[in-house]
């Protein structure tokens, strides 16, 4: 996979807005990775939060991490104003998707499904509702694949005729950011990535 520089792709379409203020659909895969992210472009956009994570598992940390997002989004001091969409939980979504990569260690060919499902709603969403733009809080996290989503997202961009935002959210400590901000926030911080499967990994190595 070609190395390219998402940050530096994301700061020359930054610089091109001028005074304009575009619409964001921002996939969010959690409250304390949304942090940076709402931060950061809140600034240049009006955003509007997807919470749509059938891999969450089990359905109260599914509720618990929405829950936490909207608590968050109504405590931020941001730039410009920021909605939330709570999507319906239905696991078989991604059980269905998933389906044959169970035993996929954390990282691969399971993962990549599970970023284009939640990413395919997202560019769904954005392309029906007139949104701008679309992307997924997703790369800020340090074990997400950040070429892959990219990928995945300028794919989805072509099928459902709307931009996707290039984005690498752990650059220039985006991560380390939404570390200090859940802090900040006194933000539930889950443990495993979501699945069913993350978390026996994890408990498998402890």
């Amino acid at each position: 996979m070609e190395n390219i520089n998402y940050q530096k792709k994301l700061d020359r379409l930054l610089e091109s807005l001028g005074e304009n203020i575009p619409s964001l659909l921002l996939h969010s895969c959690c409250a304390p990775c949304s942090s940076y992210c709402i931060e950061y472009l809140s600034q240049y956009f009006r955003i509007t939060l997807l919470y749509y994570n059938p891999n969450i598992s089990p359905k109260e940390e599914f509720v618990k991490r929405s829950a936490e997002l909207k608590r968050l989004v109504s405590e931020m001091s941001v730039q410009n104003p920021i909605s939330v969409i709570i999507d319906d939980y239905d696991p078989n979504d991604f059980l269905s998707a998933v389906k044959g990569l169970e035993n996929i260690s954390e990282g691969g060919e399971r993962c990549f499904k599970c970023y284009r499902l939640r990413l395919e709603r997202a560019a769904r969403y954005a392309s029906e509702g007139g949104f701008d733009y679309f992307c997924s809080t997703l790369s800020i996290s340090p074990h997400k694949n950040c070429g892959k989503l990219n990928e995945i997202g300028e794919e989805l961009s072509e099928i459902y005729a709307v931009r996707h935002l290039p984005n690498d959210f752990k650059k220039r400590n985006g991560y380390k950011r939404s570390v200090e901000l859940s802090e900040q926030y006194g933000l539930y911080r889950q443990d495993y990535c979501g699945c069913a499967f993350s978390k026996a990994e994890k408990n498998a190595v402890e």
